[in-house]
Parts: structure tokens; sequence; C-alpha cells
């Protein structure tokens, strides 16, 4: 019976189990792993006019119990859940269930509207690929994808809020205070699940069975309906990723707006180190993301059928993705000389009589709020924006390849480390190494294999069940062999695709630990930091804002129509074979 339960539940439990406990030990240690006295965080968050006297600092520790250190406090801490008491706020001193359940409600609320957003413009980016049979969202969605959601959400309020005035700016008392930042958070997790999807829809509908379905009179309806449910399971668990990621991720989005959702509980709990209080909105984010990774999961099963478990399913043959040299070409273009031309002007000399220029001959980008050159600022940080999240692609990549060959170890640890939003990571990492690139990368390279992975383990999933490899076992093919040929090529190219896709979301994720203290420094002319100093006077200078926003959008262009010009030029030469044997059609999903 204990076997039975141990194989229906499968390594990925344990290894939540430990994740979760790895986890929350973290951020129970971190008033310690800061090198601050915790009872002087504790003071301060209390009262900024009192006096740190010795006597005050006492009384804080004998009141929150720190004299017993933290593992005592952890214990404490972890005999008091299993009573459904979260502990007490050391800084407001109420309980601490009350905050987190109505923040994760509000969370929840935001989190709907974002995931419909979303859904709606992923599926206006498919629908021209159902309706020709050719194509795909391309570098448009991957420009959407890359768009800064803070950015987007300042804009957004500016016009529709205060210019416009057809929505309320901030607060939370009703349906319409849903809207601007459900479009904020929409559109770029829109961009990127609508890619996904029209990257692979292609390959499903040069399959045989759409020309017969086609020849039989099938209306076109139903062929798409059946394409989609071909295409979606090895995607299922993207979503659900996004779907936690647009309640981790809000943290700038909801601080905005001022709403007061999970995200900005939490991070306004590790400013002031409220352990209790960051210790249940942390475990609400994990909560959220072992649901939703479950639903996910199931959802993919139902989908799939009997096909997974009876080793019956045919993967589809991937054909390569054609995208025009021009494209690729343009767009690099265009970042090679504006960085160029960046890289010639100096990026620090400081002149207040030329604050905010708009465009002109001498600033061709407008200059920022201490009259900085924004072309030259914009030029000189392209290496360490850039070069930081290729390098954090890259590692992420390799790691999610690599546990793509364990599926219940990788789901496990990626349902808790997607739920982690990235500031909560990087307050952890700062902690103990100290802001900066290199604290930051780390953080953002924890975080950043969940979805990868999950894309992997599922793709390896459904190749191993597939009925050509079955006939590759019977015919004697070594475990070697049909790993190397078979296995490997057929999940490393779409994951490949997918971590280009989200090389841009990398270089974001990374900026925004700089908006936070966590990252790069002033006055590092970092893209991050750019949109971060921009923010202010955004209405006066938009262009000091559009400027990186828009080097970003072009930096994703570039990635994903390059990658993808490449990989058909390189299938094309090579005459790749697939599964059916014809050359030109190969194994792919």
């Amino acid at each position: 019976m204990t076997r039975a339960v141990w194989k229906s539940v499968g390594p990925a439990g344990p290894t939540r189990v430990v994740c979760l406990v790895a986890v929350l030990a973290a951020v129970g240690l971190l008033p310690w792993l800061s090198g601050r006295d915790p009872a002087l965080t504790v003071l301060r968050a209390r009262s900024a006019e009192q006096e740190a006297t010795a006597e005050a600092l006492a009384a804080i520790r004998d009141d929150l119990g720190l004299g017993a250190g933290p593992l005592s406090l952890l214990g404490s801490w972890g005999s008091g859940l299993l009573r459904g008491d979260l502990g007490t706020s050391w800084v407001s001193g109420t309980d601490v269930l009350p905050s987190v359940t109505a923040g994760l409600q509000v969370s929840l609320g935001l989190m709907g509207a974002a995931f419909a957003v979303a859904v709606l413009l992923a599926c206006a980016l498919v629908a021209p690929v159902l309706v020709r049979g050719r194509g795909s969202a391309g570098a448009f969605a991957a420009m959407l994808a890359a768009v800064p959601e803070f950015l987007l959400a300042t804009v957004a309020l500016l016009i529709c809020g205060v210019w416009l005035g057809w929505l309320p700016t901030s607060g939370w008392a009703g349906p319409e205070y849903l809207v601007l930042p459900a479009i904020a958070l929409g559109v770029p997790a829109g961009g990127l699940l609508g890619r996904l999807v029209a990257d692979a829809l292609p390959a499903v509908l040069d399959e045989r069975w759409v020309e017969l379905w086609r020849g039989a009179g099938v209306s076109r309806a139903r062929i798409s309906a059946a394409a989609l449910r071909r295409v979606l399971p090895p995607l299922v668990p993207q979503f659900g990723m996004a779907a936690v990621g647009l309640t981790g991720g809000a943290v700038a989005v909801e601080t905005v707006f001022a709403v007061p959702g999970i995200g900005r509980t939490a991070l306004g709990a590790a400013k002031s180190q409220d352990l209790p209080l960051l210790q249940g909105s942390v475990l609400a984010l994990l909560a959220l993301g072992l649901v939703a990774g479950a639903l996910s999961a199931l959802a993919r099963r139902r989908l799939l059928g009997p096909a997974l478990r009876d080793a019956g399913l045919t993967l589809p043959p991937a054909r390569p993705v054609r995208t025009h040299p021009a494209v690729p070409l343009t767009l690099a273009a265009l970042l090679l000389i504006t960085i160029g031309w960046g890289l010639l002007r100096d990026p620090f000399t400081v002149d207040t009589s030329a604050r905010l220029l708009p465009p002109s001959w001498a600033h061709p980008l407008g200059t920022d709020g201490l009259g900085r050159d924004v072309l030259a600022r914009l030029g000189h940080g392209a290496a360490s924006t850039v070069g930081t999240a290729a390098a954090v692609c890259a590692l992420s990549l390799l790691l999610s390849l690599a546990l793509g060959f364990l599926p219940g170890v990788a789901a496990g640890a990626a349902d808790i480390a997607n739920a982690l939003p990235p500031v909560i990571v990087g307050i952890l990492v700062a902690a103990a190494a100290g802001p900066g690139t290199g604290g930051a990368a780390l953080a953002v390279a924890l975080i950043s294999w969940p979805p990868l992975a999950a894309h992997a383990a599922a793709l390896t999933q459904e190749v191993r069940a597939s009925m050509f490899l079955t006939a590759q076992r019977a015919i004697g093919a070594s475990p070697w062999w049909i790993l190397t040929r078979h296995v490997l090529p057929s999940v490393a190219a779409p994951v490949t695709r997918h971590a280009v896709l989200r090389l841009p979301g990398i270089a974001l994720a990374l900026a925004s630990l700089g908006f936070l203290g966590l990252g790069a420094q002033p006055p590092t002319p970092e893209w991050g930091l750019l949109l971060d100093e921009s923010r202010a006077y955004v209405e006066r200078a938009p262009w000091a804002a559009l400027a990186p926003a828009v080097a970003l959008a072009l930096l994703a262009g570039l990635a994903v129509s390059g990658a993808a010009y490449a990989e058909g030029r390189t299938r094309t030469r090579k005459g790749v074979r697939g599964e059916s044997g014809e050359k030109g059609t190969p194994v792919d999903v």
C-alpha cells in the first residue's frame, strides 16, 4: 500500500516538501543573514523617531523572543502554523493571517483579470496562424512579451487615468480598479503565451490528418479546435506558470496602482523585516504556485488522455520556421547603430542646465533628470544588461535540459521556484552576498529555469511515450542512441527557442532588482536603472523611458527572429529526417 501511494505521488511530492522547507528556513533566517540587528530594524519600522537605546533594543528582543535565536523562532512559527496561526506582526502587533488572506484575495482577483487579458491577446496572436495555416506571431509577440510591466502600468495610468480620466488611478474599491493593472500585467504574458502556441501550430497544421479532414469536408473551426488540442499539452505548464507569475511578479504594478496585493505585502514586510508577515506572504505565494502546478498537470493529463500512459502518442513532425533574413538583420542594425553611437558619448557627464531636454542633434534621445545624455547611457548599458541576461539565460537552459530528464524532480522544484517573485529571492541573496550585479544575476538564475524545465519535462515525457521510440527499442537501439539521436534533439530545439524568447524577460527581472537597490547601483548606465530613473518624470520627458523600453523590445524581436531564421537554415541545409523517414520533416514538438 505504501509503495502504491509513493508511486502515485512520485518524486515531485518529496521535492516540493524539501524545497518548501528550504525556502521558509531561508526567510526565517533573513534578519540574521542581513548582518543587521533585527531589533534595530523593527524599532526603525515601528518608530523612526525613537532613539535606539540599549534598553529599547533589549525590550524588543525580549518581546519578540529574538534572544532565543533563529532556529527557535522558526520552530515556534512552524508549530503555530500547524494550528492555523501565522503569528503576530512584529511591526503592527496584529495577527498576520487576516493581512495575508486579504492580500491573497486581492491578488487572486487581479491574477484572474490579467490572465483573461493574456488569453484574449494570445488568441488574437494565434488566430492568423489558424486562418492561413502558416506564419507565426513572430517578433511582434516577442516585443509584447518584453514590454516592462511597470512602464506599461505607468503609461496606462497617465493616459487613461490622468489625461483622459476614464479609469481610477489607484486603490482597490471595485471592478473598474482592475482594468489598468490587468492590462499592464496581461499584455506581456499574452505576448509570451501567444508566441509559444503560434510557434508550435504550423507543424501540427502540416500533419496528414489535417489534409484528410479538409478533404472530408470537416469545418475549419473543428480542425482549428483539434489542432489546438494537439499542440496545447506541452504548453499547459507554461499557462499555469504564467498565471502564478502574474501574481508573484506584480509587485511593481501593485506599487504603481497602490493595489494591496500579496506581492506588495511581502515586499513591505521584507523591507521592514517583519518576519512573521513575510513568512505568511511567502507561504501564500508558494501555496498558490503548488495549486496552479497541480491544476496545470491535471489539465495536461486530461488533454493527452490514455495516449501518454499507453505509449500511443504520435509526435507532430516539425518543419523549419521560416523567417525572412531582413527581419533579424534590420533589428540587429538598429540596435548596433544605436549602441555604437551611444558608446562614442560620455554617459556620466551631469549638466543640470540641460535637464529633460527633448531629442535634438546634440542629444538624439534627449537627456534625463540630471542632464545626462540618454543615448550615451543606453549604449554603455548594453554590455552589462544584455551580457548578464544572456549568461543567466544560457545557465537556465542547460539546467532545464538536465532536469527535463527527471520530470518528477523538476516539477516539484519548479513549482516552488516559480511561485517566488524575483524580489523575494533578490532580498535573500542580497542579504547574504550584498547588493550588486552578481547577486541580482544569481537571484534571477535561481528562479528563471522553472518554465524551461517544465517545458523540457513535458516534451521529454511525450517523446519517450511516442510510438516510433517503441519501434526503436524493439529493433535493439541502445538507450544512449535513443537519447542522443531522438529524445534530446526533439526537446532541445523548442526549449532553446523558448529560452531565447525569455531573454528580454530575464533582462527585465534583473532590472526590477536594480529598482529596489538589489542589483546594479547608480550611476551605472544599466537599462533597468534608466527605466526606473525615468518613471518620476515620464509625463514630462517620455523619451527617457521609451529609449530603454524600445531597446528591450528590439532585443526581443532580434532574439526570436534570429533564432528562428538560424534554425530554419540549419534544418533545411542538413535535411533532417523525421519519424516518417522523409527528408525535411524533422521530429519536433
